[in-house]
C-alpha cells in the first residue's frame, strides 16, 4: 500500500505544482503574453521554424529530453535506498529542473530562437559566446555518444525492439506529412500512429521478422552507433516537420501511453497484489523491498554529492536547455504555451523517474531472475539484493535496465497482461 500512495501522491503533487508554482512563474516571473511575436511566426521559413500545435510540440520536446536518462539515473540511485532518490526527484523536478527548462525556452523564445550560446554572447560578450559554444559543442557530442551506445546496447541485449523501433521512421514521416500538407486534426493520425506502434510491438518479432532482428542484432556495438549518428545527421537537416517532430510526437504518445499501462497496473498489484509465481498460486502483495536509505552500500561512492549526478534527467538536467533554445523555442507558436511546453514537460519526465524508481524497488520485489535474465526466481527484498547487494552487480547497462524492464513488466503482469508481452 506504501508504494501505491507514494505514486499517488506523486502524481498529485506534481499536479498542484504545475497549476500553482509553474502558473505563479508564468504570470508573475516571466509575465508570459499570448500576442507577443514569436519566432516561429516572425521568422517561418518551414523548415526550423514552424509554428507548432502545442500538443505536438510537448510531444516533441518532452521525448527529446526523456531519452534514457530518467530511466538508467534512478535506477541505479536506488542502490543508496529509495528515499534519497525520491526526494531528489520531487523536489529536484518540480523546484529546479523544470524553472530551468521552463525558463531556458521563455529566454530563447524572447531572444528570436537563439540558442543558449548565441543568447549568452549577446548579453555578455562574443568570448563567453565562444566558450559557451565550445562547452556545448562537446556535451552534445558526449550527449550523443553515450545515448548511441545505450540504444545500441539495448538493441544487442532485446532484439524484439529493432523493428518496431525502425518501423516507426516511415510512420513519423507519413504522420508529418500529412498533417503539415493536409492540416487535418491530431486525433485521427495520432491514433493510427499509435495503433500501429504497438501492433508492431506484438507482432514486430514474428516469423520473418524475428529472424531479422536477431540478424540485426548480431551486427557489433560500432555497427549500431554508426547507423544511429548517421540518422541523427538526416533527422537534424530535414525540416523539422519530416522527421524530427513527428517521430518525437508519436513516440510520445506510445512513451505516456506505457507509463499509463504501468501506473494502472501498479495500482492493480498495489489493491489486489501481483502475478502468481506460478500457475495456480497466490498473488504477492506489492511492498517496497528495498531499504529506506542505504547509507553504505558495498563498493558504492557517498551518496552526496553522486546522488544528483546520478540522477540528472528527472530532477535537474543542464542539458534541456539545448532542447529547449535549439528547437522547441523555434516551433512555439505562442508564449502562452510555454508554461505547458517547458515547465509540463519537465515534471512529466519527473513522473516517470517516480515510477521507474518503484518499478526497481517494489515491482522487482515481484518476482524477478537472481541474475539479469536468467537463474532462480527471486522475490521481496531478495530480488532487490540480487541486483543491488554490491555497486559492482549495479554495473552494465543490462542490471540498469533490467531492473526497471522486470519491476514495470511485474506491474503489466499484475493486470494478467501475458509475459512476453509485457
Amino acid at each position: 500500500m506504501s508504494t501505491l500512495l507514494i505514486a499517488v501522491g506523486s502524481m498529485v503533487a506534481y499536479l498542484i505544482a504545475y497549476h500553482t508554482y509553474g502558473r505563479w512563474l508564468a504570470r508573475k516571473i516571466f509575465q508570459l503574453d499570448p500576442d507577443a511575436k514569436v519566432p516561429s511566426v516572425e521568422l517561418n521559413d518551414d523548415r526550423d521554424f514552424v509554428p507548432t500545435d502545442k500538443t505536438v510540440l510537448f510531444g516533441h520536446h518532452f521525448t527529446s529530453i526523456a531519452g534514457t536518462g530518467p530511466i538508467v539515473g534512478p535506477a541505479i540511485a536506488v542502490m543508496w535506498g529509495w528515499l534519497p532518490a525520491l526526494v531528489w526527484v520531487l523536489l529536484g523536478s518540480i523546484l529546479v529542473g523544470a524553472v530551468h527548462d521552463f525558463g531556458a525556452l521563455v529566454v530563447s523564445v524572447r531572444s528570436q530562437g537563439q540558442t543558449v550560446g548565441d543568447v549568452a554572447g549577446r548579453v555578455l560578450n562574443r568570448r563567453v559566446r565562444l566558450l559557451f559554444l565550445l562547452i556545448l559543442f562537446m556535451a552534445l557530442t558526449i550527449v550523443l555518444a553515450i545515448f548511441g551506445l545505450v540504444i545500441a546496447a539495448v538493441f544487442k541485449q532485446y532484439p524484439a525492439a529493432i523493428f518496431p523501433c525502425l518501423v516507426q521512421i516511415p510512420i513519423a514521416m507519413a504522420i508529418g506529412v500529412w498533417l503539415h500538407r493536409k492540416n487535418v486534426h491530431l486525433l485521427l493520425p495520432s491514433l493510427i500512429a499509435l495503433a500501429a506502434m504497438y501492433l508492431t510491438l506484438v507482432f514486430g518479432n514474428v516469423g520473418a521478422l524475428g529472424a531479422i532482428n536477431a540478424y540485426m542484432a548480431s551486427w557489433s556495438i560500432i555497427t549500431w552507433v554508426l547507423i544511429l549518428l548517421a540518422y541523427s545527421y538526416v533527422a537534424s537537416v530535414l525540416p523539422v516537420w519530416t522527421l524530427l517532430q513527428p517521430r518525437d510526437y508519436i513516440n510520445s504518445l506510445q512513451l505516456i501511453t506505457a507509463l499509463g499501462l504501468v501506473v494502472v497496473g501498479l495500482i492493480t498489484a498495489g489493491l489486489i497484489g501481483g502475478a502468481p509465481i506460478v500457475d495456480g498460486g497466490e498473488r504477492l502483495p506489492l511492498e517496497i523491498s528495498a531499504p529506506m536509505i542505504r547509507a553504505n552500500p558495498e563498493g558504492a561512492p557517498a551518496v552526496i554529492p553522486f546522488l544528483f549526478i546520478t540522477i540528472a534527467c528527472g530532477a535537474c538536467s543542464g542539458f534541456h536547455c539545448l532542447v529547449s533554445s535549439g528547437t522547441s523555442s523555434k516551433q512555439i507558436k505562442s508564449e502562452s504555451d510555454a508554461q505547458f511546453v517547458g515547465y509540463g514537460s519537465m515534471l512529466t519526465e519527473g513522473f516517470l523517474a517516480t515510477i521507474v524508481i518503484l518499478a526497481c524497488v517494489a515491482g522487482l520485489g515481484l518476482g524477478a531472475t537472481e541474475g539479469v535474465g536468467a537463474g532462480e526466481i527471486v522475490t521481496g527484498e531478495a530480488a532487490y539484493m540480487a541486483r543491488y547487494e554490491t555497486w559492482a552487480s549495479a554495473k552494465g547497462l543490462g542490471a540498469k535496465v533490467g531492473a526497471f524492464v522486470d519491476g514495470s513488466a511485474n506491474f503489466l503482469q499484475a493486470m494478467l497482461v501475458p509475459p512476453a508481452v509485457a
